[in-house]
C-alpha cells in the first residue's frame, strides 16, 4: 500500500507531457488566429477590388466590362488568377441611386488558400455619373 501511495506521488515525466499538451493547444489556437487573418484580409482585399471596379464602371466614359475587368486585374495582381474567375458588373438601384453593382464570388480559404469555392461573396457600388 505504501508503496502505491508513492507511486502516485511521483510526477517524473509530468512537465514533458504538460509541455506537449500546451504547445499543441497554442499552435492551434495560433494557426486557427493566423487562417482567420488570412481569410478576412482576402475578404478586406477582394471587397476593396469591387468597390474600385464599381467606382470605375460608374464614370461617364467608362462601361460595365471595364469595371469588371478593372476589378478582375486589382484581384489578380493582389491574391490571384484563382480569386477572380467569377466577376460580374450590372446596373441598379442602391438606397435609391442608380448605381454601377460589381459582384465578386471568390473561395473562402478555410485551411490556408484552399477552401470552399463560392463561399465569399462581395459586392461594390457607386453611384452612375451622367453628363447633362
Amino acid at each position: 500500500m505504501h508503496r502505491l501511495r508513492s507511486l502516485a506521488r511521483n510526477e517524473a515525466g509530468s512537465a514533458v507531457a504538460e509541455f506537449v499538451m500546451v504547445g499543441a493547444l497554442l499552435t492551434v489556437l495560433t494557426l486557427s488566429v493566423m487562417q482567420l487573418a488570412l481569410a478576412l484580409h482576402i475578404r478586406n482585399t477582394v471587397l476593396d477590388a469591387a468597390s474600385e471596379g464599381a467606382r470605375f464602371a460608374a464614370l461617364a466614359d467608362s462601361s460595365l466590362g471595364e469595371g469588371a475587368a478593372r476589378s478582375r486585374d486589382l484581384i489578380t495582381s493582389a491574391i490571384g488568377p484563382g480569386y477572380a474567375t467569377d466577376v460580374t458588373a450590372g446596373y441598379g438601384r442602391y438606397l435609391g441611386h442608380s448605381s454601377a453593382i460589381v459582384t465578386v464570388r471568390a473561395p473562402l480559404p478555410l485551411i490556408g488558400l484552399f477552401g470552399l469555392d463560392g463561399g465569399l461573396e462581395v459586392s461594390g457600388h457607386a453611384a452612375v455619373e451622367t453628363i447633362p
